[in-house]
């Protein structure tokens, strides 16, 4: 079935929305399984190993179910048909799905993770005295991109890792250190699974979290209030009444209490002048990078090549420790009670290792600021020469990003957002990165971080 196999996922895989390497041509395709469960419906897992013409290669996680007639309610997460013999030694075909949208294979995970099972390479780890449920379905997350998550009801979440690489991953790694604080702003590890890579050390399949109930996404929460600014047009941010600052000021006190047991629980390590110089190096790596994609960036390159300079010759003192690394208000959801922190994996186009290095905590705090300023001026990307709505967007996100700030040093004694030449270049570095993405993915959104390097580049606030 191998070859028929790797066939059929040749023509499935680069449709998936997880799937990296989308526009490059594959030179060569592997893959090899093992069963998960044999009652009905089979489910099997896959590490599929991709080769580029390019050079390279990605190993991904499919796991998928097999059906022995096509399931028309399934038709959505149809993979393909299989050649096979049957019992009888007549031809016939399999059918497989992807098993990730097939509730009737998803239970097999969790049951696996309460009795702490080995099957073939794959390792189940549960956490402490953790409760997993069980003989519940998972229901697929439609919005998930580079993993694939699940819901188990109302208490758990399962993320399945698709591109594999060696090494613990961060999500877990951190979640289960911040587990052992009872830190209240982030959703509990409940378990782990991983798998074996070729005599490499093993690699992170998924993870169970403890399923955050009743929650509103922070960046729709956000656009909500920049939403209520626009409809008030004699009123300013402090007066409407969707006001955000609140919310902004208890974030900056959730982050630095997460900032703070992270220090607490895992490796910390004064910054030397050679990481500072460094980091200096690779911004303006990037930006160089950035030039062939976006010709806009030339009128401040010598503002945005100054800054960085800047960070080579910094006398600041920083502590580098774990972060979060992907910091916006995508990862952070609202419930009654405050704040929770999500998805602790970096960008997961990075590699894993440099995922897992020590930086400044003003890496995190400078990608909110640029969620405040996408928060506040995404909808000025549909009337760009509105000047009454582009003084109430940068209203709006100065005042959250002063909240953000001011709640931050409350809980930390610590101010984040000061004359810090690092902050600056952090955020800087992270505009240039979002220009980038723009230019490739969303061009009439370019204006958004260019406006903000304007600012950067200039000195300003």
């Amino acid at each position: 079935m191998s070859k028929a196999l790797s066939d059929v996922l040749r023509e499935w895989m680069p449709h998936q929305r997880w799937f990296g390497g989308k526009g490059r041509e594959w030179a060569d395709v592997t893959e090899d399984g093992f069963f998960l469960s044999r009652s009905e419906p089979v489910l099997s897992v896959h590490r599929v190993r991709v080769t580029y013409a390019d050079g390279g290669g990605e190993t991904y996680l499919v796991p998928l179910s097999w059906r022995a007639h096509p399931d028309e309610e399934l038709s959505s997460a149809f993979v393909g048909a299989v050649p096979a013999k049957g019992a009888d030694g007549e031809d016939r075909e399999n059918y497989c799905y992807d098993a990730m949208r097939d509730r009737d294979s998803t239970p097999p995970w969790l049951a696996h993770l309460v009795s702490a099972s080995t099957v073939g390479p794959m390792h189940f780890h549960p956490a402490g005295a953790a409760t997993i449920p069980e003989g519940v379905p998972g229901d697929v997350v439609s919005t998930e991109q580079s993993n694939t998550s699940l819901v188990y009801g109302q208490d758990a979440i399962f993320k399945l890792f698709r591109r594999l690489e060696p090494g613990l991953n961060p999500d877990v790694e951190i979640g289960e250190a911040l587990r052992r604080t009872d830190n209240p702003y982030i959703a509990p590890l409940l378990g782990y699974i991983e798998i074996d890579e070729d005599g490499a050390e093993p690699a992170t399949a998924a993870m169970l979290q403890t399923f955050v109930r009743g929650a509103s996404d922070g960046w729709r929460l956000a656009t909500a209030s920049v939403r209520d600014l626009y409809a008030e047009g004699d009123l300013h941010a402090d007066e409407v009444g969707g006001d955000f600052a609140a919310d902004s000021e208890r974030l900056g006190s959730a982050t630095a209490s997460v900032h703070a047991d992270l220090a607490r629980v895992l490796d910390t390590e004064p910054a030397d002048r050679e990481w500072f110089a460094a980091t200096a190096r690779a911004m303006t790596d990037r930006l160089e990078s950035a030039l062939a994609v976006v010709p806009q960036l030339e009128e401040h390159l010598a503002g945005l090549r100054a800054i960085y300079t800047a960070v080579a010759d910094s006398p600041e003192e920083v502590v580098r420790q774990r972060v979060h690394g992907d910091f916006h208000l995508g990862q952070v959801l609202r419930t009654a009670t405050g704040w929770v922190v999500l998805d602790f994996e970096g960008e997961p186009a990075r590699p894993l290792a440099e995922r897992r290095q020590l930086d400044s905590p003003l890496r995190d705090i400078a990608g909110m600021l640029r969620s405040f300023d996408y928060a506040a001026r995404h909808m000025l990307v549909e009337q760009p020469d509105d000047s009454q709505r582009a003084y109430r967007a940068q209203e709006w996100a100065v005042r959250n990003r002063g909240a953000f700030c001011a709640g931050y040093s409350a809980a930390s004694g610590i101010d984040p957002c000061g004359d810090s030449p690092l902050l600056r270049a952090f955020e800087a570095d992270k505009a240039v990165y979002e220009c980038v993405y723009e230019a490739r993915n969303r061009p009439n959104w370019l204006m958004i971080p260019l406006q903000s390097l304007t600012r950067l580049a200039a000195g300003a606030g």
